[in-house]
């Protein structure tokens, strides 16, 4: 394998625009996306005629705005290149207008009351910032998606916008330190993915995982994870060809993925890449995400990436490693060495400290669905209650700050292990603590509660905005202030004694930081159906509206967006199970009831003598939990429709999902005095060992 030659060779990327187009024309495409200017139509004809050759000499026919609706995963409409010609044949032509706009259906896709059924046309306008790609034999443009009134319609125009507001609030404060050679700022995010893998034939068997991607029944396996023996083990060959070919099919698109390993639970496994621009960033997790699954179906196994598809067992996430960085490469999170004397670093650590207490219900809202209400504060996720971890050395710092003391700095020291054969290398300056929603990581944050399926876009929407928010604030003082320098430690001062609250150090799963998180006045939205509704709070509201992010009518669309994918999860779910109790797993049960007790029968007419104390009492367990279970299904079905009827979150929440557990807990009951040959589904130890 050349990896110089198959590494980006799916990608329309600068190599191949430099190549390709005329100087003059590579030049003015590259000053449009620096200055964030338009694309004159001349120069987009140009660009459109060498991608369309590129992409046909790649085995193109056809191309497509690929775009990111608010379904949360992608969509894309196929046109090919092409055009006919007046002696009845046919030519391939790619027009620079084709390039920098399509028109899809804008009525069919979620959209919060802001398009009516009729109302159908909408727009997809090509995003030069993030390289066209080729996949499946299609020339992908990435593109932002907009309504004919011009409301953002997807989850890249926020971002784009979020990206340009947190630009602008940080190149004042980057003037104000006399950086005249800085021209941008940007937010860099690198996201681990984490997944599950089982064998096709075993998902195929399961109804529940087909329509909802989790199991909403099973019995837990003899052996999970407790022996915490699957985390960072020898991986097996049928997953080592599969990540093999994963890696490969990624670096074609020019995904960095670069470190992969097993994860806790049994069958979950971890991908990470290299960190790049925000928007890439998106756009390549989505990617990642759609090329796992097709990968995995090459290889007879299926990928699962729900937050909870096992109950019992540790589900899925996606950490976000989110920075701020400077368009000459310098991270503005860089403690350096002296981070006390760091007062760049101070006030950009300060803004994030001040914004992720002043917004946690944003940040909550941005990593809320009814799939994440699964994990969060499941110990193995962090909690509902948004915190933050800076770490022994930074927390001393910032202590020292506020109490007008000096700093006394620990002296670097060695970690010696005890074996001279060993090298000695220097500790960090802080622990990791893996408990915390929001880690301090050395020069980035890592903000853990995404679930693994979601975008990573409205967590980076959130996190630029609050930052281009603080950064205003802190800029607008400086630049009023006298002084610059003692401006900035009081800024810092105000800020660790108004904010300290939201810095904790320690184990975020215990049950006491729960109740001291309480005590400190935090906020904890313990499910979905609990934080959504405060995304249209009037300060949050506000906090878009100000920067540009989002209108008033898109925060409130978008709230009726979550809410109503909240619902239609749960209903679906809670259908999945009606189907499968009533249609499988009772029918099930009373067969194998009734073989056990024809077999009684036939014991007891051989000789009253016969002991069938065994079959009587398997008989009476199952009886027992059959009524339990049925009494459940009958429960679910009356819930599910009045929920229904209101399309009402709390209906699901306080109602739904109550019934929903009990019948899993009758139905799960079943499955242990069931025997394997007539229990209709694969069990949990089927589905978590399938692949060997």
């Amino acid at each position: 394998m050349n990896m110089s030659e198959l590494f980006g060779c799916m990608v329309f990327n600068d190599s191949v625009m430099q190549e390709r187009l005329p100087k003059a024309t590579y030049k003015e495409l590259k000053t449009c996306i620096a200055e964030d200017r338009s694309l004159p139509l001349h120069v987009a004809n140009v660009v459109a005629n060498a991608m369309k050759d590129w992409a046909i000499e790649k085995g193109c026919t056809h191309f497509t705005h690929w775009f990111q609706p608010m379904t949360g995963v992608t969509a894309e409409k196929h046109d090919s290149f092409i055009n006919p010609t007046p002696d009845g044949k046919v030519i391939m032509e790619f027009s620079g207008k084709e390039l920098i706009k399509g028109e899809p259906d804008a009525s069919s896709f979620p959209s919060g009351g802001l398009r009516a059924t009729f109302e159908a046309r909408g727009y997809t306008a090509w995003d030069p910032t993030s390289y066209a790609f080729i996949k499946d034999g299609i020339l992908c443009i990435p593109t932002a998606f907009c309504s004919y009134g011009g409301d953002a319609l997807d989850k890249k125009t926020p971002l784009l916008r979020s990206m340009e507001a947190v630009n602008r609030q940080a190149m004042r404060i980057i003037r104000l330190f006399g950086k005249t050679d800085v021209h941008k700022v940007l937010t860099t995010v690198g996201s681990e993915q984490e997944y599950f893998l089982i064998d096709r034939e075993m998902f195929d068997k399961r109804k529940d995982l087909l329509l909802t991607g989790r199991t909403v029944f099973g019995a837990r396996s003899p052996k999970g994870q407790e022996l915490e023996d699957h985390y960072f083990g020898a991986i097996k060959p049928r997953v080592v060809a599969y990540m093999k070919e994963l890696d490969e099919e990624l670096w074609k698109l020019g995904i960095l993925a670069k470190t992969k390993h097993n994860e806790v639970a049994p069958a979950q496994h971890e991908l990470a890449p290299i960190y790049t621009t925000t928007n890439i960033a998106t756009d390549q997790n989505q990617l990642t995400m759609e090329v796992m699954k097709k990968v995995a179906a090459k290889h007879g196994m299926v990928c699962l990436l729900h937050e909870k598809p096992f109950a019992g067992v540790n589900g899925s996430g996606k950490h976000n490693n989110w920075s701020i960085s400077t368009d000459l490469g310098e991270n503005l999170l860089e403690p350096g060495d002296t981070p006390y004397e760091n007062a760049q670093f101070l006030l950009f650590l300060c803004a994030v400290i001040k914004g992720v207490d002043e917004y946690q219900d944003l940040l909550r809202i941005s990593v809320a669905s009814a799939g994440n209400d699964h994990r969060l504060g499941a110990n193995e996720a962090p909690p509902a209650i948004v915190s933050m971890f800076l770490g022994e050395e930074l927390t001393g710092i910032l202590e020292a700050i506020e109490g007008g003391r000096t700093y006394s700095r620990r002296a670097k020291c060695e970690v010696e292990i005890g074996v001279h054969v060993l090298p000695k290398f220097p500790k960090d300056s802080t622990d990791r603590n893996r408990t915390s929603p929001f880690a301090f990581t050395g020069n980035k944050f890592e903000f853990r509660m995404l679930g693994s399926t979601f975008s990573i876009a409205g967590s980076n929407i959130v996190l630029n905005t609050i930052a281009a928010e603080e950064l205003r604030r802190f800029a607008d003082e400086l630049e009023a202030a006298p002084d610059f320098l003692p401006a900035i430690t009081e800024i810092v001062k105000r800020t660790v004694r108004e904010h300290k609250r939201i810095i904790f150090n320690g184990n975020n799963y215990s049950d006491e930081w729960v109740k001291e998180a309480k005590r400190r006045g935090l906020s904890n939205f313990r499910t979905a159906a609990d934080a959504i509704p405060h995304f249209a709070d009037a300060h949050n509201v506000e906090l878009f509206v100000r920067h540009g992010v989002f209108t008033e009518s898109e925060v409130k669309t978008r709230t009726e967006i979550l809410l109503e994918g909240y619902c239609k999860t749960l209903h679906i779910e809670a259908m999945t199970m009606i189907d499968i109790a009533r249609q499988q797993i009772l029918p099930a049960v009373l067969k194998y009831g009734k073989e056990l007790a024809g077999a009684a029968l036939k014991m007891r007419e051989l000789s009253a003598e016969i002991d069938t104390s065994v079959e009587i009492g398997l008989i009476k367990k199952l009886t027992d939990f059959g009524k339990e279970a049925a009494g459940a299904l009958q429960l679910l079905e009356r819930e599910t429709e009045k929920a229904a009827a209101k399309m009402s979150a709390e209906a699901y929440r306080d109602k739904v999902i109550p019934a929903m557990e009990r019948l899993r807990k009758a139905v799960d009951e079943l499955e242990l005095y069931t025997a394997s040959e007539y229990w209709p589904l694969p069990s949990y130890c089927d589905l978590l060992y399938s692949v060997r």
